[in-house]
Formats: structure tokens, C-alpha cells, sequence
């Protein structure tokens, strides 16, 4: 028998202020036209003023509790993916540890921009595998909102806010690709292209710094990189794109999906897409993403997904799981 990381329950939160594209008109020179054609964002979620990263986060994190049928106690351990922590320490999982009532187990915040959450699931995976854990809430939460630099109509109209969970379990597989859970992961990162992607400032420069991207520059990674990392995924567990029930992509940039699914070899009709909804929200894409594919009644139990996502670093990876 073989020890599976096992999705029992799965939620999301997104802000209650909607802003659609017409909104940066009033601002910026753009259109709704010209945002839709280069991003497929038709609107997205922003935090009100006092919103914070860890209250969504609460908030995803209850709402993945009570699709599993769970109460916070019930869990062992909190790993949380964001950039935009409210504070520079503690991290915001304590934060929600201590929001939920969780009174027992550990919380820890990982770091790795928009393909934070599948840096955070691998991590749990890894603490279930291991005996450390028996269930884990995995919570993917930003405020992208606060390190826009609202001039810049190349990045401010791309992201939005937001948070998504999912709560990890312990099951007994047989070993084979056939078993729920996580099947396999598979992490990169390669340091050398900071520059495409990156926030200019931080704790040791003492400014909160504004997003700066180079978009043509990630658009030329990310396609290339997403194709190549949910097959090498794949190839680990025996499994090829033809096997594969829903794609569930980080929510970036349409024509990064299309890109993706088609090197795949996947039509558009097995992956799941939001980022018309809510932008790019880094993070918590991916779990807002199966939260919405499952409300929808696209995941079902059984299904084979795969998930992927490339930010900042550069970092990127994926996972394939059985829902």
C-alpha cells in the first residue's frame, strides 16, 4: 500500500468590489478591447481598504473546511502561498491559524509568486507522504492590488485579488497512476531571469516597491516552461496530455493557456478557465481555479488534473493529481 495525499474539500474567497476593464478607461490609455485581446481579463477582484491577505485566506480556508466536512482542529497543518503577506513577519499562516481557533499543529507561509501554491502542495504533499501530517490546509491568498503601480497600464489591469484552499488528507493507494490524490510533482526555478518579473522594493531597501514586468519576456518562458514541466510530471507517473481529464492552469494570460493546452495536445474544452473573472490573482489562481472548476461541475471525483503555474523567480512546476 502506498500513503496518497488525497483532496477532501476545496473553497475560495474573492473581494465583494468587482472592477471591469471600462473602470481604467476613466485613468489610463487603454480599452476594454485592448485588455480582453491581450489578456482575456474581462474584470477582477479588489481588496477594500482593511482587507487583508490572511482574512481571505480565512475565509478560502472555511470555506475548504466545510466542503470537507472538517472543523480546524481537525487539521494538522497550515501552508500558505503568497507574496503579499500582511505583515513582514509573522506569516500570514500563523495569522489564519489563529483566525480559524486552530489550536494545535503548525503554519508556515512559502513564497514562490504566482507558482506559489504548487510549491505550497508539493510541500504538503511532502508532509503527509512523510507521517508528519494526517490533513493539511493549503491556501493560496494575495493582495496584488497593494504593489500595483497604478500608471503602468502594462501590468495594473492584468491582477486582481483573492484566495483559494484546499484541505489534503491522508489515504491508503495501491501505488499505481489509478489512485486518488497526488501522483507526482515537479519543481524548477532558475534565478538568472529576476528581471522579467520582479517587485522593486523589500524589507532591506525599506519600500514596499511597485510589480515590474517584462510581458513578451514571460509570455516566451511561460509557454515553453508550462508544456515541458506538467509532462515531465506526467512522464513520472506513466501518463501522458491524452490521459489528462481537466488542465487547471495559473491564470495569467489566455493566449499563455491556449499556448500551453496546445503543446499539450489538449483542446480548449479540458481546461478550466477563470482568468476572464479574476485576473491574474498569482497564488491563488490555481486554487480559486479547481474551487470554481468544481462549483461548476467541470472536476468531478476520479478526474485526472493537471495544474501548473510559472512566476517570478523565474519559478515553476506542476502537479498531477486524481481529484
Amino acid at each position: 500500500m502506498t500513503l496518497r495525499a488525497v483532496v477532501a474539500g476545496v473553497g475560495h474567497y474573492l473581494p465583494a468590489r468587482v472592477v471591469p476593464n471600462s473602470e481604467f478607461e476613466r485613468t489610463l490609455d487603454t480599452s476594454d478591447e485592448w485588455i480582453r485581446s491581450r489578456s482575456g481579463i474581462e474584470r477582477r477582484h479588489i481588496a477594500a481598504p482593511g482587507e487583508t491577505t490572511s482574512g481571505m485566506a480565512t475565509q478560502a480556508a472555511l470555506a475548504a473546511l466545510r466542503d470537507a466536512g472538517l472543523g480546524p482542529d481537525d487539521v494538522d497543518a497550515i501552508v500558505l502561498a503568497t507574496s503579499t503577506a500582511d505583515l513582514t513577519f509573522p506569516s500570514a499562516a500563523t495569522m489564519v491559524q489563529a483566525e480559524l481557533g486552530m489550536t494545535r499543529g503548525f503554519a508556515f507561509d512559502v513564497q514562490a509568486v504566482c507558482a506559489g501554491f504548487i510549491y505550497a502542495l508539493t510541500n504538503a504533499n511532502a508532509l503527509i507522504v512523510s507521517g508528519q501530517a494526517n490533513r493539511v490546509l493549503v491556501i493560496g491568498a494575495e493582495t496584488f492590488s497593494r504593489i500595483m503601480d497604478w500608471s503602468d497600464r502594462s501590468t495594473c489591469v492584468l491582477f486582481g485579488d483573492g484566495a483559494g484552499a484546499l484541505v489534503l488528507e491522508a489515504a491508503q493507494g495501491t501505488g499505481t497512476n489509478a489512485d486518488r490524490g497526488v501522483l507526482s510533482t515537479d519543481l524548477n526555478s532558475d534565478g538568472r531571469h529576476r528581471e522579467i518579473l520582479y517587485v522593486d522594493g523589500g524589507v532591506s531597501t525599506q519600500t514596499t516597491g511597485h510589480l515590474r514586468m517584462e510581458g513578451k519576456e514571460v509570455f516566451r518562458h511561460a509557454v515553453e516552461k508550462l508544456a515541458a514541466t506538467a509532462t515531465t510530471a506526467l512522464t513520472k507517473v506513466g501518463l501522458t496530455g491524452q490521459d489528462v481529464d481537466w488542465v487547471v492552469p495559473h491564470q495569467a494570460n489566455i493566449r499563455i493557456i491556449q499556448g500551453t493546452a496546445k503543446k499539450l495536445g489538449l483542446p480548449m474544452d479540458r481546461v478550466v478557465v477563470t482568468v476572464q473573472d479574476h485576473g491574474n490573482t498569482s497564488a491563488a489562481s490555481i486554487p480559486l481555479a479547481l474551487s470554481v472548476g468544481q462549483e461548476r461541475g467541470q472536476i468531478k471525483p476520479g478526474d485526472l488534473v493537471v495544474t501548473e503555474a510559472i512566476g517570478g523567480g523565474l519559478a515553476w512546476g506542476a502537479v498531477v493529481l486524481r481529484w
